[in-house]
């Protein structure tokens, strides 16, 4: 399994509410394709939600974020931490 940050563009305005609902979404159904998000983050001014997770491959990822109803603009696989 390899971990991936997406990205989510347009979500100005976010509440911690709203971004809690996202992430309970996700959570509910993550198990279905091997995905477990582990974090996410808003700038409500910026208008971006981002999302940590481990996952087999990106397509999984988006495919949850898809399902959820809010799909990422952009997934990095994040191959090196400290």
């Amino acid at each position: 399994m390899a971990k991936f940050m997406d990205v989510h563009h347009g979500m100005m305005g976010i509440t911690d509410e709203q971004l809690r609902q996202a992430h309970d979404a996700d959570l509910a159904i993550q198990s279905e394709e091997g995905v477990a998000f582990e974090h996410a983050w808003a700038d409500p001014e910026q208008g971006v939600v981002y999302c940590l997770s481990e996952a087999p491959d990106a397509e999984a990822v988006q495919r949850i974020h898809q399902r959820a109803g809010h799909p990422a603009d952009e997934i990095h696989k994040v191959p090196l931490t400290v």
